[in-house]
């Protein structure tokens, strides 16, 4: 609304001629904002890089909501599959692909699998169950090919349902990814695979305001509990499932966080993680 010249979704009346600046650029696909004070890092040596460097075959899948969270950032800002070769992320062409109960938009190199499938355009506390479903279709469908090493899902349920603050739709958003994770990991037992459990941050967790001061719950003047729409910063699950029972994780890491997933992964898949990369919490 500051910067572009053709603005529609609303009126912004007279612009002026202001230079607009954000602290960093947020969006290196459409480049928001134009003009920044400080330049984005760039992040090297991703986890995926090292896989595909590897020749270690890689699925990602998510529908539209968190497609973005499985792919461009998961690649440490990067659009594109990676080219292992080139060492560069390239442009791949969009093909749709339809199942019986799915449909998604593939984009797909040698070594890695991209598939989005299209999320509906309505308010999410009408919909909880999102597209977990057909996510999960999908991703059974593709593991069952037997053709990847590693793959990954962001289940978006819990957390665009919960910026919603309705505490009934989120438990159906949360359990409809409970059931989706009983099939998946049904499927992982009958292809003798490991999984890993985890978010990158709670938002369901918690859907009321809590009253630091007073304990309890924050109220409205008409004395309604005050429904809370952000982040929270809980500590999140990391659970290894191991149908056979050989593997566990080690509770010795000091300070272990998300940035010790990375390494956890390049360990169950039999690499040792580079140097520079938080330890494994793979007990061994």
């Amino acid at each position: 609304a500051f910067e572009e010249e053709s603005f529609k979704p609303f009126d912004r009346g007279r612009r002026p001629d202001v230079l607009y600046a954000g602290m960093m650029e947020y969006d290196g696909d459409l480049h928001v904002p134009k003009q920044y004070l400080v330049a984005p890092p760039e992040i090297e040596r991703t986890l995926g890089q090292y896989l595909s460097q590897n020749g270690v075959t890689q699925l990602a899948i998510a529908e539209t909501q968190k497609y973005g969270h499985v792919t461009y950032f998961w690649n440490g800002n990067c659009s594109g599959l990676y080219d292992p070769e080139s060492g560069r992320y390239v442009d791949v062409p969009v093909k749709e692909e339809t199942a019986d109960t799915y449909q998604v938009r593939a984009r797909r190199s040698e070594l890695e699998s991209y598939l989005e499938v299209p999320s509906d355009v309505v308010p999410f506390e009408e919909r909880p169950w999102m597209k977990a479903a057909e996510v999960t279709d999908a991703l059974i469908a593709e593991l069952r090919t037997k053709k990847f090493g590693f793959a990954r899902v962001n289940y978006a349920n819990g957390d665009m349902v919960g910026h919603t603050g309705d505490r009934e739709a989120a438990v159906i958003a949360v359990e409809v990814v409970d059931r989706s994770l009983g099939r998946l990991l049904a499927v992982i037992d009958e292809l003798d695979g490991l999984a890993l459990i985890t978010a990158d941050h709670g938002n369901a967790d918690e859907m009321y305001m809590r009253d630091e001061k007073k304990g309890g719950f924050k109220t409205s003047s008409d004395g309604r509990i005050q429904p809370k729409t952000s982040h929270t910063l809980n500590h999140v699950p990391f659970i290894l499932y191991d149908p056979r029972g050989e593997l566990s994780l080690s509770g010795s890491v000091k300070d272990a966080g998300l940035s010790n997933v990375a390494a956890t992964v390049l360990n169950l898949l039999g690499y040792e993680a580079p140097e520079d990369y938080r330890a494994s919490l793979l007990a061994r």
